[in-house]
């Protein structure tokens, strides 16, 4: 008994407090510097917001501003990126994870896709102006911007893919295999949708980095703002992302239409993690049942 309250009454040294006090403050100035952030960029740029702002192009005819035309080019760089990089990144991380035999190939994928990652963006963006633009001749156009991307991403997909493929217990591997399941059966029925969640979070994870992404698609897309006359007329034109017309705007000076695009742009990003909370948290509720 005297132990017991010995362990409860034991003296908080003043280094400890210490420390517990830096960490407190460490953590109140990150979440100081995202109010404020975010509270600036929205008192700036909310009373910039309003239909004509949302449902418009831009026009010096009619005088008018509007970021219709970039919002409808990021959601086709979206698509066409998610329909190629998806795909690949998880069959990527499935052979890794499942098929191949540990040793110097995996490691050499591996540690090829860590750099891969770690790459600057605005070099991808001269690498795909250079090859997809170039070489192949597509020119400044969405199909560039998104292979660009494609590559910017297979990454991110990859790694998270394997990471959730290795959460998932062995004792499923084995007793799928046990009962006489083939393993691509074992693997569709039970190892993806396991790992769902995680898989899930790099897919969000993703769009949120093409979202967001400048540097590259200034080289390869370019800076249209144009609706499409076509659904895959559109793929070869020059199309500028809401970041693209962000850049352009303060480029010439045009501060309040820049924090009207940051606001939107901000909306879009905060849907999306709180979309990766939700899908999470509801997967693994599905899973427990």
């Amino acid at each position: 008994m005297t132990d017991a309250g010995s362990i409860y009454n034991k003296r908080i040294r003043t280094s400890d407090q210490i420390l517990r006090g830096l960490i407190y403050l460490a953590a109140g100035i990150a979440i100081a510097l995202l109010v404020g952030i975010m509270g600036y960029v929205f008192v700036r740029g909310i009373p910039q917001i309003n239909w004509t702002f949302l449902s418009t192009v831009q026009s010096s005819l009619k005088g008018t501003f509007g970021i219709l035309g970039n919002i409808i080019n990021t959601l086709y760089i979206i698509v066409i990126t998610l329909l190629i990089a998806a795909p690949v990144g998880i069959g990527s991380a499935i052979y890794l994870n499942e098929y191949a035999k540990p040793g110097r190939l995996v490691r050499t994928i591996e540690f090829t896709t860590e750099i891969l990652s770690g790459i600057p963006s605005i070099i991808f963006g001269l690498f795909g102006m250079v090859f997809f633009g170039a070489t192949l001749k597509l020119g400044y156009s969405i199909l560039t911007g998104s292979f660009t991307l494609t590559l910017m991403v297979l990454p991110l997909i990859t790694r998270n893919t394997q990471e959730a493929l290795k959460t998932v217990p062995d004792s499923y591997r084995s007793g799928a295999l046990g009962i006489g399941a083939t393993k691509w059966y074992m693997i569709r029925t039970i190892l993806l949708p396991s790992a769902a969640p995680g898989i899930l979070t790099g897919v969000i994870l993703s769009i949120g980095r093409i979202v967001g992404e400048s540097a590259a698609l200034l080289f390869t897309a370019g800076s249209g703002f144009q609706l499409p006359r076509s659904l895959f007329g559109k793929l070869f034109e020059s199309s500028g992302t809401m970041t693209i017309q962000l850049y352009l705007s303060m480029q010439k000076a045009q501060y309040d239409q820049a924090f009207g695009i940051a606001v939107v742009l901000l909306v879009i990003v905060l849907g999306i993690n709180f979309l990766t909370r939700f899908m999470t948290n509801r997967f693994d509720v599905t899973r427990l049942k």
